[in-house]
This record gives structure tokens, C-alpha cells and sequence, in this order.
């Protein structure tokens, strides 16, 4: 089938969709079908520092009974060559996931101690939410972390100690001495960022050794531990591994459904169309979700494997100029990257160290939290759609300023793709990152209603 004839098999039940979500909507307040698809939500651990947004927030706001995963971002891999026996997981930051005693207490559950921080929210979320399942996000995109799972997955002993380590402080809760907390995740989210042609093999290697090791452990505590990894969305990160195989050991894969276009170029253009369209200059290059689905299931990754990522996050450019609405203009500023807005949409933030209040909470140009972006329609943006695309964007005339970004119109549409892309659809959607939408959960509630969550 030619991407022509997909798109219009695809729009021929769009319309349909559109209908039954709207007599859906009153889902987003009320009780969640848990035979939905997979809805995971990644949250940063560093979400409780400028962004202020904590795990107590996803139960305030109803997220957290739409999840079907929360995973959590992220835990470091260290690994030495001279000693792979030593290969082990670290704590990224011990202050937010088990020391700090300040978080709000999730359904108003005191902590207990020496369990502070995430972790203690973690388990009183799982308390709430027994059929939650959470999963601990390995590595993430630092050079220190890609580095060390290259070191660890070369060798047998470093992939055993590895697992091994990694399975002690997360899955059995051996976090630090004098601090445990069993049952505080039911699975293993690897986030190798990403292999390289050397390391295809090794990679299938690690995955192997972990979910032999999760099989073993599960085996024994008589209860099934859940893994997964983070497919890239390009080709020349996916081509180097070895999909049709490592999809046989996992669970589901957690593919990258943005970054294919951000302010590393100077062309304001779509971060995450759904389809690749001919008015696009880069077309035929693969950069849309479509064309990464395409690749993974013709490489043998079964569809139901398949959660598709949906950024609640969006890219800016500045010094656009006023044609076709900025889409596909080349900037004409130094540098390109939108400026920080402030959270409201009023302005611009001066101050991106963090120390003032009132900034957009990812406080990095060219880049915005669709919680801020939602406002621009009421600060002088209008909202542009691409239905060829399937992509919205905002634009300013006035400051040559444009922002891609998901909205619930295109989340839902992704979620139709979800439904109906093969028979039984693709296995459900991700969102990165959960502290990025508005305080409602907008978003996120959204993408629950078309999964049927």
C-alpha cells in the first residue's frame, strides 16, 4: 500500500472518530476502562525542582487513573572495563527519589521514612492505583550513560552484574543502606540512547540477560516483571538494532515519536507529523511517525509492541517570515531558536537560570511545555493546521515567532492512527514528559479517551 493510500484509508475513518470521541468526552471525568491500550507517562525525577511538579499532582488531577504505566526518569549505568563485575545501577539524584521529606504526600498518605522523596510517592501511588504498573527508565540521553551501557553490554560478566544490580535496588528495593522499598516497580525501562553498529549484538545480549534475570526473580516472588526499551524514531539509530529480535524479549518498545525536526535546522517545520507530506522540503526522508511505524513493523516488530510517543512539548523558531504561515520558512534571525516565554504566554522570560518564577518550566530556547503553548492563542498566535501532516502550529506575524506542538485535536487523531493503523491497532501511546501538560491533564486525558482508557 502506497503512504497515499494509507493516509486516505486512514481519513476514511476519521470523521467517524471524531464523532465517538465527543460522545466520549465525558470519560474524562469519569471511570477509565482499564482494557484499554498502553498509556504511559514518563515523569523526570527533576520535575520537582523549577517546574514544581510533583507525583501527588497525577492524582490530584485524575492522570494517574488513566496510566496504565508510569515510568520514571531516570537512574544512571555505570561500568568499568578493567572490572565488569563492578557494572552496576546508580541513583541520578538521591535528594528527589528518596531523601527529600518536603514533597506533597499523594492522597494525603504520610510518609513513613527512611523512605522519602519519589520513591515514597511512587508506592503510595501503586497503593492507589494497584493495577498501575511502574517501571524505572535506565540511562536516558547523556553521553556518561550511552558510554557505560556500551561497557556493560560488551562483555557477559558486565551484562550479568548489570542486571543483577539493577534488579536489587529497583525490583527486590534494595535503594541504599538502611533505605527499602519493595514492590516500588514492576519492570525494567532500558533507555540506551543509542546503540551503534558495534553494539547491535550486544544489545540483543543485555536484553536477553535482563529478561532472563526478570523471569527468574518473577519465578520466584510469583508475580511477572514488565521490560522494555526506547526505540529511536531515525533510521540511522533504529538500523543498528536488531528490532524483529529484541522485540521478541520485551514487552513493548517505547518509540520516539518527535525530534524529527527541531531548531538544529533553520527551517521551521513539523517535530511530529504524523505523515510525510510533498510540500515538505525533506520529504521522502522519513521524518514522520508513519514512516517510523513503517520501518519497525516491516522489520518484524509485532504492531501490538508498537507505543507510539506523543511529545507534550513543542519547538519553536524565531525570525520566521510571514509566508504560508511560517511553515517551512527558513529563519532569518541569530540565533533561530524561539526565545523562553513565560508560562502564561504573555512574554518573554529574561532570566532562564531558574532563579525567577514564572518561566516556562523546560527554561530552554526553541523549546516549551504545551501547558505555556496553549495560552499563545490568547497572546497574539493563531493556530494553524496541516491535514495532509496531521500537525498543528502557531505563529506570531508580528515577531516572526512559530511553535509546532500536539494539541488534543492532533492526539487524537494519533490515537485514531493508534486504532486503526493494522487490525487490533499499534499497542497504545507514551507521553514525554508528564510534567509538561496543563494542570488539568489535558492531554494526557485526551489520549486515555481515544486508547479507551
Amino acid at each position: 500500500m502506497t503512504n497515499g493510500s494509507r493516509i486516505k484509508s486512514w481519513r476514511a475513518g476519521v470523521v467517524s472518530f471524531i464523532v465517538s470521541l465527543a460522545c466520549a468526552a465525558t470519560l474524562l471525568a469519569g471511570t477509565p476502562n482499564r482494557q484499554g491500550k498502553i498509556l504511559a507517562g514518563f515523569f523526570e525525577a527533576w520535575s520537582i525542582y523549577y517546574a514544581n511538579y510533583n507525583i501527588a499532582d497525577l492524582q490530584n488531577n485524575g492522570v494517574a487513573n488513566r496510566l496504565s504505566h508510569f515510568v520514571y526518569a531516570f537512574a544512571n549505568v555505570s561500568a568499568d572495563s578493567s572490572n565488569p563485575s563492578s557494572d552496576a545501577c546508580t541513583i541520578a539524584d538521591t535528594w528527589a527519589d528518596y531523601e527529600t521529606p518536603n514533597l506533597p504526600p499523594v492522597g494525603n498518605i504520610a510518609d513513613k521514612g527512611p523512605l522519602y522523596g519519589n520513591f515514597a510517592e511512587i508506592l503510595k501511588l501503586k497503593q492507589l492505583h494497584p493495577r498501575l504498573r511502574t517501571l524505572i527508565s535506565l540511562g536516558g540521553a547523556g553521553a556518561t550513560n550511552t558510554m557505560a551501557f556500551s561497557i556493560a553490554a560488551s562483555t557477559q560478566a558486565g551484562r550479568q552484574a548489570l542486571a543483577s544490580s539493577c534488579l536489587n535496588m529497583f525490583i527486590t528495593g534494595n535503594v541504599a543502606s538502611g533505605v527499602s522499598a519493595p514492590g516500588l516497580f514492576d519492570g525494567i525501562h532500558i533507555d540506551w540512547e543509542f546503540p551503534t553498529a558495534t553494539d547491535t549484538q550486544n544489545f540483543t545480549l543485555l536484553l536477553q540477560e535482563f529478561r532472563k534475570q526478570l523471569n527468574a526473580l518473577g519465578k520466584a516472588n510469583g508475580k511477572y516483571y514488565e521490560l522494555s526499551f526506547d526505540g529511536p524514531a531515525g533510521e540511522q539509530s533504529y538500523s543498528n538494532i536488531d528490532l524483529a529480535t529484541t522485540a521478541k524479549l520485551v514487552d513493548f518498545i517505547t518509540i520516539d515519536g518527535y525530534n524529527y525536526n527541531r531548531t538544529w535546522e533553520n527551517v521551521a517545520n513539523h517535530a511530529s507529523p504524523l505523515f510525510d507530506s510533498r510540500k515538505d522540503p525533506e520529504f521522502g526522508e522519513g521524518l514522520c511517525i508513519a514512516c517510523t511505524v513503517n520501518a519497525y513493523l516491516g522489520a518484524g516488530v509485532p504492531p501490538s509492541k508498537y507505543v507510539m510517543g506523543v511529545p507534550l512539548y513543542g519547538a519553536g523558531w524565531t525570525g520566521i517570515p510571514n509566508v504560508n504561515h511560517g511553515l517551512y520558512q527558513t529563519s532569518t534571525a541569530d540565533p533561530w531558536a524561539a526565545p523562553v516565554l513565560l508560562a502564561n504566554g504573555s512574554g518573554l522570560c529574561t532570566d532562564t537560570t531558574g532563579s525567577t518564577p514564572g518561566c516556562d518550566a523546560l527554561l530552554t530556547a526553541g523549546a516549551a511545555t504545551y501547558s505555556t503553548l496553549s495560552t499563545l492563542t490568547a497572546n497574539g498566535y493563531s493556530r494553524y493546521f496541516d491535514p495532509v501532516s496531521v500537525a498543528a502550529w502557531l505563529y506570531d506575524p508580528t515577531t516572526g515567532t512559530f511553535w509546532f506542538y500536539d494539541d488534543p485535536f492532533t492526539a487524537a487523531l494519533k490515537t485514531v492512527y493508534v486504532q486503526t493503523r493494522v487490525p487490533g491497532g499499534l499497542g497504545g501511546n507514551f507521553v514525554w514528559a508528564l510534567k509538561d501538560d496543563d494542570a488539568n491533564g489535558t492531554m494526557v486525558k485526551t489520549l486515555a479517551v481515544g486508547l479507551g482508557r
